[in-house]
């Protein structure tokens, strides 16, 4: 296999340690046995593969320092749920093991996961094997890999959205990296030689970087499709025709490094169902064999195609399938949903949309969500649906325990949508401060008192009721997808951030730089005059991410950031 844009002199040091761990296993047994509270720095390279990060509290780190103590270590582990589907008992084990092992709260992710905050070293084998005995892996949850394969989740009425999602299960178990390194270390299993098995998709270097596969449907774009690696947009009428594949799309970029930025998926071509599991592993081969392997920066699959172009990777792919693809059907994305609220799934049974704000689902003294999640699957034994809004659906509720739901849910204070603001319905945020180590801002626990300011500047201005999204990142690697919102504010330093406007609900348009190093007390006030232009010179119907993407079109000199 080639390795890429890089020699073997430039690859990156990551790359090494992928080479040399044979099969993913390093040293990480061994130091898992060790009496210390983290792991080496290798360690912590490979651990990512089997689904957790080693992080530190941050909150902690300079009171630590100066008395002269190691760092807060713990660890974050997430769980790898391809269409965000589980089980009753699948979800009950996370809340169990969040309160045994974790801090106390679930984590929902913008990719349909789960993560675990604040497990330390000793009990993260307990937690993932427990896990894994619900028949939930972490394995390919992180890394330079697959990750979580996307679909949406709401079990609407007739057959397109299962068998769509099953087609998500099948690429995602196709793209799983193949090694017995997982079980051996997690799971009992015993070393049956010391000489790694070659990996027949990945090889020994895996992936230059992390890669990202979804599913979505052009009436519904809820998973994001053009935010991906690798997109599956569906084209149907009354039964699945297919699918248009798009490839290269990504959102992560580096404040400063022009040679780095969000992009857009493009058209690679139609296929039918029956394909996608060869076009899939023909486009991950394409990036493993011609990626960059020299500068992480630069390794995602949108900078291969932005280099070599679109017609170039097509006929790569089309070398490793053995023929042509299709022409694209067009199918364009007209809608995204967030399917909050009660809605009829068929045969007498229904599902509930809940808002889970940032994807935190914990007790609190004026919300008890985690208590009430658990109550209600406990009871009820609904299927646990997870958004890529961070929010959470339950499944195959019988008409007859709906009261019995909403009883639930309102002795624990959750709220209903007839209590939630339309911009704080449509709002996310990563987790960053203080455990992400990449954070460079506030995001999670920031947003929600700037939300409370922003509603009362939209209710002042009348513009309580439109619909567009907000949202924040502690870093500019795009966790949250920020760079297709409507309005984003992206970490730049301790309380800063750069300000970005004009994408859209829907996801098929970047945003523009809009102010740059502004502080959290100043966000409401840095996009108010866009606020209050919009209410004056807006379009009938016009929505403000189009509005601020009209107006940046017609700006003499667009801002920019440095």
């Amino acid at each position: 296999m080639s390795s890429g844009n890089g020699t073997e002199e430039g690859r990156s040091e990551v790359e090494r340690i992928k080479e040399q761990s044979r099969g993913l296993r390093g040293r990480l047994r061994e130091e898992l046995l060790e009496e210390s509270s983290h792991l080496s720095d290798e360690s912590k390279q490979l651990l990512k593969f089997h689904g957790s990060y080693q992080q530190e509290d941050r909150d902690q780190r300079r009171a630590l320092k100066k008395a002269g103590q190691e760092p807060a270590w713990s660890f974050m582990i997430r769980s790898r749920i391809p269409g965000g589907v589980l089980t009753a008992e699948q979800y009950l084990v996370h809340d169990d093991l969040a309160g045994r092992f974790a801090n106390g709260s679930l984590r929902l992710t913008t990719r349909q996961g789960i993560q675990l905050h604040g497990v330390i070293k000793s009990e993260l084998r307990a937690t993932i094997r427990a896990l894994n005995d619900e028949l939930v892996s972490t394995l390919g949850a992180c890394g330079d890999v697959n990750r979580n394969v996307m679909s949406c989740p709401a079990p609407l009425p007739g057959a397109l959205r299962a068998e769509v999602f099953h087609v998500a299960l099948r690429v995602s178990q196709h793209l799983l990296p193949d090694t017995r390194a997982y079980a051996e270390i997690w799971l009992d299993g015993e070393r049956v030689t010391d000489e790694p098995e070659p990996d027949p998709l990945y090889g020994d270097r895996y992936l230059p970087r992390k890669f990202k596969t979804t599913f979505a449907f052009p009436d519904d774009n809820c998973t994001d499709v053009y935010a991906n690696d690798l997109g599956f947009l569906a084209v149907h009428d009354v039964k699945l025709r297919g699918f248009d594949v798009l490839v290269g799309g990504g959102l992560g970029q580096t404040h400063g490094k022009a040679e780095t930025f969000p992009r857009l998926a493009e058209p690679l071509g139609f296929i039918k169902p029956d394909e996608a599991l060869a076009v899939a592993a023909a486009v991950v081969a394409v990036q493993r064999d011609h990626g960059n392997r020299a500068d992480r920066r630069r390794a995602r699959l949108k900078y291969l195609i932005d280099e070599r172009g679109i017609d170039w990777f097509r006929e790569q792919v089309e070398q490793r399938i053995g023929r042509k693809l299709e022409n694209p059907s067009g199918a364009t994305v007209t809608a995204t949903h967030d399917h909050l609220g009660w809605h009829g799934q068929g045969d007498g049974l229904w599902f509930l949309g809940l808002h889970v704000e940032n994807g935190r689902v914990r007790d609190n003294a004026d919300l008890e969500l985690r208590t009430a999640l658990r109550r209600i699957t406990a009871s009820i034994r609904p299927g646990v649906h997870l958004t890529p809004q961070q929010n959470v659906l339950l499944a195959g509720i019988p008409e007859a325990r709906r009261v019995e739901v909403d009883r639930i849910l309102g002795d624990h204070g959750v709220h209903t949508l007839t209590e939630l603001s339309v911009v704080r319905r449509w709002a996310m945020a990563c987790p960053a401060l203080p455990t992400c180590p990449l954070a460079l801002a506030e995001a999670e626990r920031a947003l929600p008192a700037v939300l409370t300011e922003l509603e009362a500047e939209l209710e002042r201005l009348g513009l309580a009721d439109e619909r567009f999204t907000v949202r924040m990142t502690g870093c500019p690697n795009g966790c949250a997808r920020p760079y297709t919102a409507d309005i984003a504010f992206v970490g730049r330093s301790l309380d800063k951030y750069a300000v970005y406007a004009g994408g859209n609900l829907v996801g098929t348009r970047l945003n523009h730089a809009y102010a740059d190093l502004v502080r959290t007390a100043d966000l409401v006030s840095a996009v108010r005059p866009l606020l209050e232009r919009y209410r004056e010179e807006r379009l009938p119907g016009e929505a403000l991410g189009d509005f601020a993407h009209r107006v940046q079109a017609q700006a003499a000199e667009p801002a920019r950031l440095s």
